[in-house]
């Protein structure tokens, strides 16, 4: 069977809007635009779920095993992310001060400094990390700022293929009840679940619908009514809640309520539009980018990290466009550089671990 490039496009697209969203709402912060902010959110981390559940069956095997890989591939990037936090410290305390460090952190703002920088390493943040806990990263803030998404991403991909495998016959029902809860969790915010219930609820809506749209083409004549329906909704959205909501979408993302649903709305109505529809028919660096969509992910966020020392010496030095321009085209190639890195780093790590299988297997 054919790979379908469409995915990896999507993949690479829904990447590279990422990327301009860590751009604009970490280092943008201290120039780009509110509005520009709020509408780097059209195309996000929804569209991962939605892609997933487009290309996920029911084959326990296959999915735990590439949820394992998963795991050992992000376990040995945490691996190589603790001891470059840790060896820039050292080097950091050994050549300067502990005042240059601290000066060198307060880069990213009061709300990321390093209180506590040490030379004694710090492992229980190493095993955290494993087990999905994530502590800040000193000298990566953005790296661990991003990672909510891998834990939802095990949890609904596990939940939605046992209901796939399991439940075949009454996935709409899934659908419904994902529904009704994540209603329900709006409609009373005050017994709104802590934790990953409230994510879980909408994302899976997500999944479990594009799952349903597998190998579906949307008819040409639904287009208009979709896109009629999302407009509706927007325009709910602000008679409701009112205009100042728009300033507020990214704080209704965590967990999803429905000012950032209706939000998403047109993102996931696009891409299911143009699936079945729009056929790529080559490899292209977009397609590239989605086939190595985690390594990239690992990626933006060491190097949206690292702009923020390009950004604030400028910017005040040139227009706010012309320098989130300027910086996302930097991050991209820093993304791009760095994930490329990240790839050998998971070879030697993956050939390391297969030496050590082969030393302590039984003769």
């Amino acid at each position: 069977m054919s790979r379908d490039l469409y995915i990896d496009f999507a993949k690479g697209l829904a990447t590279l809007s990422i990327i301009f969203i860590h751009t604009a709402f970490w280092s943008g912060q201290f120039y780009i635009e509110p509005e520009v902010r709020v509408f780097s959110l059209v195309f996000d981390v929804a569209l991962f779920y939605a892609l997933s559940g487009i290309t996920s069956g029911s084959n326990i095997e296959k999915t735990f095993y590439r949820l394992l890989k998963l795991q050992v591939t992000y376990m040995i990037f945490v691996t190589f992310l603790f001891f470059l936090d840790y060896f820039f410290k050292i080097f950091g305390l050994t050549f300067f001060s502990l005042e240059w460090l601290q000066s060198f952190y307060s880069t990213f703002g009061s709300k990321y400094a390093a209180t506590s920088i040490s030379t004694v390493p710090q492992w229980q943040n190493l095993g955290n990390w494993y087990l999905h806990e994530y502590a800040n990263a000193d000298t990566f803030p953005v790296v661990m700022g991003s990672f909510w998404y891998l834990k939802v991403y095990f949890i609904l991909t596990v939940f939605g293929v046992l209901i796939l495998k399991f439940f075949p016959k009454h996935v709409n029902w899934f659908i419904g009840i994902c529904i009704a809860l994540t209603v329900l969790f709006n409609i009373f915010p005050e017994i709104y679940p802590n934790g990953q219930v409230g994510y879980v609820a909408f994302y899976m809506t997500v999944f479990l619908v594009a799952n349903r749209m597998k190998g579906k083409k949307i008819p040409a004549k639904m287009i208009p009514v979709l896109y009629g329906l999302v407009a509706a909704a927007l325009a709910w959205m602000f008679l409701y809640f009112g205009n100042d909501i728009f300033f507020k979408i990214n704080k209704q993302k965590f967990p999803p309520k429905i000012p950032y649903i209706i939000w998403s709305l047109f993102s996931l109505t696009t891409l299911f539009v143009f699936y079945n529809r729009l056929k790529i028919t080559k490899e292209n660096f977009v397609t590239y980018i989605g086939k190595n969509a985690i390594f990239f992910y690992f990626g933006q966020g060491i190097s949206s990290s690292l702009i923020y020392f390009i950004v604030v010496p400028l910017k005040e030095t040139m227009p706010w466009w012309l320098l989130m321009i300027l910086i996302y085209v930097l991050n991209v190639i820093l993304a791009f550089i760095i994930s490329a890195g990240l790839k050998k780093i998971d070879a030697l790590g993956w050939k390391i671990l297969d030496f050590l299988r082969l030393e302590t297997a039984e003769k």
